[in-house]
């Protein structure tokens, strides 16, 4: 199975994500969108695909979000778009694209969705036990 996750070394849940798509025996290609940002087109796809609004995909949290205005809510998906790519830490992650479709791996267990089953359980760095029992569903 193909996987790319758009990756932040620097947030636990990205790392948590990776470690997950890693334990399924999938080798994902990994593009750290900080450095290396998604085009528009790719970002506008992967939010449909993820079935988000482009809003859901703005974060928020540690950003320049609110001193760039925002949280105007007159703003449009293409402007939102535009400064997800001027300022790509606006772009939450992990967003991860596998064979079975994309999510937004927010909590990291949400990527479990579009991967296999897991051989055996898998404890989060933080100490949590993750535990998939269950096989790719072929609704996805």
């Amino acid at each position: 199975m193909k996987a790319t996750i758009y990756h932040n070394p620097s947030c636990g849940t990205s790392r948590n994500t990776l470690s997950l798509i890693r334990h399924a025996g999938i080798e994902p290609t990994v593009i750290e969108y900080l450095q290396t940002p998604p085009t528009k087109d790719t970002l506008t796809v992967l939010i449909r695909r993820a079935g988000l609004s482009v809003r859901d995909a703005v974060r928020q949290k540690g950003t320049p979000y609110l001193e760039l205005g925002l949280d105007d809510p007159a703003l449009t998906d293409d402007q939102l778009l535009d400064a997800m790519i001027a300022t790509p830490i606006l772009i939450n992650r992990p967003l991860v694209e596998t064979d079975l479709g994309v999510r937004l791996a927010r909590p990291s267990e949400v990527v479990l969705d579009i991967l296999p089953t897991l051989p055996s359980p898998f404890q989060k760095e933080d100490g949590d036990m993750v535990i998939d029992t269950r096989t790719p569903s072929a609704e996805n």
